[in-house]
């Protein structure tokens, strides 16, 4: 976990630099590549993927270490073949389980938060879920297992699999020549995140695109046929511990209200997006063809924005710090820290969707935050880093919370009024 932590450090702010060097080369090539609101939950939603890490919310049913003990048949020396045969390994193993994520209704909800952004930038890439508690792919690597990969390359390897499918989500860069025919390329991958027909459930692959040339699900972007991007029930929040859980919440309303025992258990395995008839008459899911849909864009104040900007320097700088001092730090500190953050995300992003919600969760980020510094003393040592900093931390605490009640009574009246007065001008002038 240390290990993990330590390498997030380095590569947290390189993704940071590279969403900024991506956002003024979009400005400077006369293309809107971020939106303000969608970014910041873009980016809460990698912090919550990494606080799920380190609270260690995640069951492996059978760890690798375990299958390789049993099943290895062969002996493979450390060379650099062991790494390319893991790297490929990986990378197949990855293909499938991204394919059981988009085609099976429950598996669904453990990727929905990675297609939920309907911008397409390097932003939507720190899309991470929280809500694939249980490992359940880990028969994928039984063939890593006999060939005898040693659990420590798996280890090395996997991390860098995943940072690599970072750089391709980006819609600044065109097609590639040759390397379309070899790799996953950022067309290939708009294909994969765009809703039109033609495009849905294509390019799986994660690094090598011919798994997909291979097994039968490869789309090429077409120029006449533009990528609209996001889920085809739309989020509609910027909160993405709620959007982690959604379509969960969905397939447990449809179960419930289905007549069929048979259809109250198969909904779970059946495709994605498959509902009872009877729930599906009943309760109709409307969706707007892609090409007409409208983005989620619910009134923001500049004020607003600038304040959710804030919170998101705020709350990363929170979360860089727990990960640079996590070796000095027990789990019971661990825990409190993270589940801090969550909430205070939790808070901050329903702010943002302009909900009342914001303002209990907010009440309750201040009371666990002043909990904290009452029975530690301080803020986790942070004093020692920043002088005054647990007063800092106080003054940050009461600030949001007042600003969170601000921004849901009063700015929101201020905005019912002039609008009233908007509409009464419109009127008198017709």
């Amino acid at each position: 976990m240390e290990a993990y932590a330590t390498a997030l450090t380095y590569a947290i702010p390189g993704f940071m630099i590279l969403v900024l060097i991506e956002a003024v080369i979009g400005k400077m090539m006369g293309k809107n590549v971020n939106r303000a609101m969608d970014t910041i939950s873009s980016l809460s939603s990698g912090m919550t993927n990494t606080l799920k890490t380190l609270l260690g919310l995640s069951i492996v049913i059978v760890s690798y270490g375990w299958m390789e003990a049993r099943f290895g048949i062969f002996d493979i020396q450390s060379t650099t073949w062991l790494y390319l045969i893991a790297f490929i390994g990986i990378d197949f193993a990855s293909y499938w389980a991204h394919r059981f994520n988009h085609t099976i209704n429950v598996f669904w909800n453990r990727h929905i938060i990675h297609h939920s952004s309907e911008e397409f930038n390097l932003s939507c890439a720190l899309r991470q879920e929280i809500s694939a508690i249980v490992g359940v792919y880990f028969f994928l690597y039984i063939p890593l297992a006999i060939l005898g990969i040693p659990q420590k390359v798996i280890a090395i390897l996997a991390p860098i699999h995943l940072f690599a499918q970072f750089w391709y989500h980006t819609i600044l860069i065109n097609r590639m020549g040759f390397l379309e025919n070899i790799l996953m390329t950022p067309s290939h991958h708009r294909v994969h995140h765009a809703i039109n027909s033609q495009y849905i459930d294509k390019n799986y692959s994660a690094i090598f695109i011919v798994w997909d040339k291979w097994f039968g699900t490869f789309q090429e972007e077409l120029e006449d046929e533009p990528c609209v991007y996001g889920t085809l029930k739309q989020a509609n929040t910027w909160n993405p511990v709620l959007i982690n859980y959604m379509h969960f919440w969905q397939l447990i309303k449809d179960a419930w209200r289905a007549n069929s025992w048979k259809d109250k258990l198969r909904i779970w395995v059946m495709p994605t997006g498959w509902r009872p008839d009877d729930v599906a008459e009943k309760y109709p899911i409307k969706i707007e063809g892609v090409h007409e849909r409208k983005k989620y864009n619910p009134y923001t104040s500049n004020f607003l924005k600038g304040w959710s900007w804030m919170q998101l320097v705020v709350n990363s700088l929170l979360m860089y710090f727990l990960l640079a001092q996590i070796g000095e730090f027990g789990f019971e500190e661990i825990s409190m820290y993270s589940i801090f953050l969550f909430i205070s995300i939790f808070a901050y992003t329903t702010l943002m969707d302009r909900h009342v919600l914001a303002v209990p969760t907010e009440l309750l980020k201040l009371a666990i935050g002043v909990w904290i510094i009452y029975q530690t003393g301080g803020w986790f040592s942070l004093d020692t880093v920043i002088g005054g900093a647990t007063f800092l931390m106080l003054l940050y605490m009461f600030v949001s919370a007042l600003l969170t009640i601000y921004f849901i009574f009063f700015e929101k009246e201020k905005e019912k009024i002039e609008m009233k007065k908007s509409r009464k001008a419109v009127e008198n002038f017709s």
